[in-house]
């Protein structure tokens, strides 16, 4: 049997005692654990976060496969958020994981007491759902809000970058959201990090009736090709941010 310690002693070699202790302290809540919020999970753990909650009211499907952490064809039908835990334990057998199979929106939103994290990850793919969380992170006092815009249509991982919100170019999702702020004029609060990239392709592979209109309406965000490494990267960016600005209190 092997010692549970020795998970993280290549990290902590990195980061030092004293950071190691803050991450063990540090709680996290993701929304949304599919294409980028798995990865931010499994990063977190593998780098010895103390606490995950992860949100998501999905079941895994053969689609998710190409790009999600959990998805495999044992996983396919699995409550995702179960699935995910399942594989983060098996990472971290003494992470405290709590698993919500459950929507963000309007009806749940109270549900959720945000001032108890310290770091709130947004990889919620419906605007108004994006939106409100946004609105409701940023109101909060304490935790400090990640967020992903669209990583779907991409293919080149170099692109990839982060920006404060309001500074974010060339993103459909970013300047759909800053139009749906200003249109109700309840804003954001404070200032919070996007993970983005500027690049967009068309889908080439679409067959007829499989995609249907693949613009980014992101009223719900359109069937559009996504691919594992753009997507991983965007988690894992979130997950850096995160260790980062624990490691460097």
């Amino acid at each position: 049997m092997f010692d549970n310690s020795m998970i993280f002693n290549r990290t902590e070699l990195l980061l030092g005692e004293d950071a190691m202790r803050r991450l063990q302290q540090a709680r996290v809540i993701i929304f949304g654990v599919g294409g980028v919020g798995s990865w931010t999970a499994m990063a977190l753990a593998r780098t010895g976060i103390g606490h995950l909650t992860i949100v998501d009211a999905d079941k895994v499907a053969v689609s998710n496969i190409n790009r999600q952490a959990q998805a495999t064809v044992d996983t396919v039908g699995e409550v995702k958020v179960e699935a995910m835990r399942q594989m983060l334990l098996a990472v971290n057998p003494r992470l405290d994981v709590v698993a919500l199979e459950k929507e963000y929106n309007q009806q749940t939103a109270e549900e959720f007491d945000l001032e108890s994290y310290d770091f709130i990850v947004d990889a919620i793919d419906s605007l108004s759902a994006k939106a409100l969380l946004i609105r409701q992170a940023t109101a909060a006092k304490h935790p400090v809000l990640l967020s992903s815009m669209g990583a779907a249509l991409k293919l080149d991982p170099t692109k990839i970058s982060v920006a404060e919100f309001w500074k974010v170019q060339g993103c459909p999702l970013a300047a759909a959201l800053r139009r749906r702020f200003r249109k109700s004029g309840d804003m954001p609060r404070r200032r919070f990090r996007c993970v983005y990239s500027p690049e967009l392709l068309p889908n080439r592979g679409a067959t007829e009736g499989d995609l249907g209109d693949t613009a980014m309406t992101y009223n719900k965000v359109a069937t559009n090709g996504s691919l594992c490494h753009i997507t991983a990267i965007f988690g894992l960016t979130m997950a850096g941010l995160i260790v980062q600005d624990i490691a460097t209190q």
